[in-house]
């Protein structure tokens, strides 16, 4: 039903309405797929807001896009101490966009107000590796660690971003959101409209230089069939996460390009193995879940549903994560058989009933929910907005989750594997063997012992098939064709980088 409206859209704007001229205006348009329900980084767990991120706030080092390679930002030198101890030396004659100047006064209130545990950062795992930093002078900062943090710099570079020395925290950061990035704030309707100017005094020698683009407008449309007739119509220049079976008719337009690239990001389903859900929660069992993961066919899913250059993965983390290492992970193949045997010894001869929460595409939804009936299994769909299945996934609501993640784009299996294995709300196994694992991986600092542990962690992890990693990410963009895009491996759309032909 729903590609047959699709289809219908396709043959409204047939034939192709002429592009706005935006190239004239030098406005870009891009359309966002969630309604961020907050701007402030440090409390924002969706994609569009880290978009929005990168583009308003700077962060003390710079990470290359294509070659993950460190580069000074607001930092221009930096020097381990020791273990615990970060000095940094902060970039001169940096100004916010209200044209304050920039200084270690800045760096300092910011780190310390959203690493306090009291300020209740959304993803403390971001934070709560800094003890406290210190103001050496007014342009030298230095960080403490609580205990050796090894992926610290990754952490500083994608995360981590310096906010003004007056930041009192998300609720004044959404009225009025001032950093030192390429592009300032104009007008904002919170989770709706969002106005960009490029920032004309925005540092020299900053890895973000350059912009030409003169004004973005961002719209948030959460309707997929509603974003696409946007573009379709010539009302928007650029979209993401569109549906892969839709890439052909877009392909077709002749003012219009599409491209699908490999994101740094995971899908998975999650399971409720430590029974938060509550008592007699069937997935507590471990058969069941090995059932689960034999149930579902990943191979047909991302074939015929992601597409691409997806593929199937076996541990909970992106392949080139730092650590992500799944040579003690079991394969599960794909085996209804199997499954049902594993169900009925487990005690569910004829399956059971439990619900499965999800927020990304229906369809792939949709496939998952066949494939669990097809063993006796009868998973009551819940699709949710994202931040609802969030709050819902935190609070220990969701017996089955299926979602994603990208790592906040931080190239360290800590990023993923930690945030929901090491007893956290987000932690749905709560198996101390693995917490005492990933305690030694995150902090070692000999690689080769947080290899090592990583290694074993996940092996733990995939052997109780707490989760079942599902895939990895390709993210399919849409776009007008008097667009020079670029994408990159960590999901970051850079307008500062795009230009018009």
């Amino acid at each position: 039903m729903f590609a047959a409206f699709l289809a219908a859209i396709f043959a409204a704007f047939l034939p192709a309405a002429p592009a706005a001229a935006q190239k004239a205006k030098d406005e870009l348009r891009p359309i966002w797929r969630n309604v961020v329900p907050n701007i402030d980084s440090y409390y924002n767990g969706l994609r569009d807001g880290i978009v929005f991120a990168h583009h308003v706030w700077d962060h003390l080092i710079e990470r290359d896009p294509e070659t993950f390679a460190y580069k000074p930002g607001l930092a221009t030198e930096w020097k381990w101490v020791d273990d615990v101890t970060l000095d940094v030396q902060l970039r001169q004659g940096v100004k916010f966009h209200d044209g304050s100047a920039f200084g270690a006064e800045d760096v300092a209130h910011t780190f310390n107000f959203v690493a306090d545990p009291a300020n209740k950062a959304l993803y403390q795992r971001n934070t709560n590796w800094i003890k406290k930093v210190d103001i050496l002078d007014g342009h030298k900062v230095r960080i403490h660690l609580h205990r050796p943090f090894p992926p610290a710099i990754d952490f500083l570079s994608m995360p981590m971003f310096v906010y003004s020395r007056n930041y009192k925290g998300p609720e004044e950061m959404n009225r009025r959101p001032i950093g030192t990035g390429p592009y300032r704030v104009v007008s904002l309707d919170q989770g709706k409209d969002y106005k960009f100017e490029r920032f004309a005094e925005h540092y020299a020698g900053s890895p973000k230089s350059g912009a030409t683009i003169q004004r973005i407008h961002a719209r948030t449309i959460t309707d997929r069939a509603t974003e696409l007739a946007e573009l379709l119509a010539g009302n928007a220049d650029l979209i993401w996460y569109v549906d892969a079976d839709q890439l052909p008719n877009i392909q077709r337009r002749r003012n219009l390009q599409i491209l699908q690239a490999e994101a740094m990001r995971i899908g998975y389903l999650a399971l409720d193995a430590a029974g938060r859900t509550g008592a007699g929660n069937p997935l507590t069992k471990q058969k069941v879940r090995h059932a689960i993961a034999h149930a579902i066919d990943r191979e047909g899913y991302v074939r015929n549903l992601v597409q691409g250059e997806a593929r199937v993965i076996h541990a909970p983390c992106f392949p080139l994560q730092f650590g992500c290492d799944d040579s003690l992970a079991p394969r599960y193949a794909f085996d209804p058989a199997k499954a049902k045997r594993l169900l009925a010894e487990a005690g569910y001869p004829n399956g059971f009933k439990t619900q499965l929460f999800a927020y990304r595409v229906r369809d792939w939804t949709e496939a998952i929910q066949a494939d669990l009936k097809g063993v006796g299994i009868d998973a009551e769909v819940q699709m949710l907005p994202v931040s609802t299945f969030i709050q819902k996934f935190q609070k220990g609501e969701t017996p089955m989750g299926q979602g994603d993640w990208g790592s906040f784009s931080v190239n360290d299996a800590s990023a993923v594997v930690s945030t929901f294995f090491k007893d956290t709300e987000d932690d749905y196994a709560r198996d101390p063997e693995v917490k005492a694992l990933l305690d030694v991986a995150d902090n070692a600092s000999d690689p080769a012992v947080r290899k090592d542990h990583y290694r074993r962690a996940i092996g733990r992890i995939m052997e109780q098939a707490y989760w079942l990693p599902l895939h990895t990410f390709v993210t399919n963009y849409a776009f007008t064709a008097d667009l020079e895009f670029r994408a990159y491996k960590d999901e970051i759309p850079r307008y500062w980088v795009y230009r018009w032909k």
